[in-house]
């Protein structure tokens, strides 16, 4: 026994992540809102000690003390966004933390506003994939009625008819037999003279 192998019996043993990707998405994703929140806050600072700056003409921004808290979205919000980012499927996360960047970029929101453009951006993503899904649907019909059809195709190439070989009783196969014809099954109606 190695000495190494002695010392492993504290360590802990290696696991596979025991959390759902569901959640990991959301904790994901409410990351990004909360530090874009804390983004725009920054930059608001920013703009006001810009504006107090050219206002005044003098800089006092090593003055102020900002406040410790910090703007905060509501509970009921949080639930509803956390509940929105639910839907979205894992391989979308990422795209979805690119476009709200993105967004927010264009926008340049305040704090508050934030939690909307993420909330827009949550809906925009749900929809495209909610449209991917209905695509992939059709896709699949699509090819099974598809593959249905072909098989209709080869087994109705394999029946072949052969005129010459028939269970259709025909009036001309009864006059060269010289029987009596039977009762017609056509689809023309017998005709007969009555007296």
């Amino acid at each position: 026994m190695s000495l190494a192998s002695w010392f492993r019996w504290n360590e802990p043993p290696n696991r596979i992540s025991q959390r759902n990707p569901t959640e990991m998405v959301v904790e994901t994703l409410m990351m990004e809102l909360n530090w874009q929140i804390k983004q725009a806050e920054k930059h608001q600072r920013e703009r006001e000690n810009e504006y107090r700056k050219i206002k005044t003409g003098v800089d006092y921004g090593w003055l102020v003390s900002y406040p410790k808290q910090s703007y905060d979205i509501s509970p009921g919000e949080r639930l509803q966004l956390e509940d929105m980012c639910t839907k979205i499927h894992p391989s979308y996360c990422g795209p979805v933390i690119l476009r709200f960047r993105q967004v927010v970029a264009e926008y340049e929101p305040e704090a508050q506003e934030v939690s909307q453009l993420f909330r827009s951006v949550l809906q925009e993503a749900a929809e495209k994939i909610k449209e991917e899904e209905e695509a992939k649907k059709l896709a699949r019909q699509w090819n099974t009625r598809n593959r249905t059809s072909l098989s209709l195709a080869t087994f109705k190439s394999r029946s072949r008819i052969s005129p010459f070989i028939s269970d259709i009783k025909t009036i001309s196969e009864d006059v060269e037999r010289g029987t009596q014809p039977n009762r017609r099954v056509w689809s023309m109606p017998e005709f007969r003279n009555t007296k």
